[in-house]
């Protein structure tokens, strides 16, 4: 952050990343090296093996999201889809990576 810059009026963006296995660590740290002035960073992570359905995502996602953006670094497409609805009741953006776009809320930047 620049001195001229006032951080009451400019809060942080609240960015909570989900991942699976380590497949966001990339992208974590390039926004910890270059936003952590501007971004208050959570990660969520899930490591250990996962059935190939997941019927009920509660178990690996939270209810409630606090964030102003999401990212989803995750590779079962049943906690993305899941997240991907969730984000979308809670009126949050959400940026798939690597997927086709899982709903109108969620976002798929171009490789």
């Amino acid at each position: 952050m620049n001195d001229h810059q006032d951080t009451s009026l400019h809060p942080r963006q609240r960015v909570t990343v989900f991942q699976q296995q380590g497949s966001g660590e990339r992208k974590i740290a390039g926004v910890r090296r270059y936003g952590s002035d501007i971004i208050e960073l959570q990660v969520l992570s899930i490591d250990q093996d996962l059935p190939s359905i997941i019927d009920d995502s509660s178990a690996f996602l939270p209810e409630r999201i606090d964030a102003d953006l999401v990212l989803d670094f995750l590779k079962h497409y049943d906690l993305s889809q899941d997240l991907a609805e969730r984000c979308a009741r809670q009126r949050i953006p959400l940026v798939v990576s690597g997927k086709k776009s899982l709903n109108q809320w969620s976002l798929t930047p171009p490789t």
